[in-house]
């Protein structure tokens, strides 16, 4: 079973409606919820070295995969 809490943070008022417009909803609970949820399972957030490795090997294999397809 998921225990869930209560959070909360203080935002820039201009910041919290750019959230909410980027991710289409109108609330500020499902825009942080969307926020959080992409910040955790996106690549691109993690700073060590082994992301920059991992974007250059995927963007090495679309150059790749493009070259072999104009074949």
């Amino acid at each position: 079973m998921v225990k869930i809490v209560h959070a909360q943070t203080v935002l820039a008022e201009e910041d919290l409606n750019s959230l909410k417009e980027k991710c289409n909803v109108s609330s500020t609970k499902d825009a942080l919820s969307i926020a959080v949820q992409h910040y955790l399972e996106c690549e691109y957030t993690n700073t060590d070295d082994d992301m920059w490795t991992h974007k250059l090997e995927k963007v090495m294999q679309k150059k790749n995969q493009s070259t072999k397809n104009e074949e």
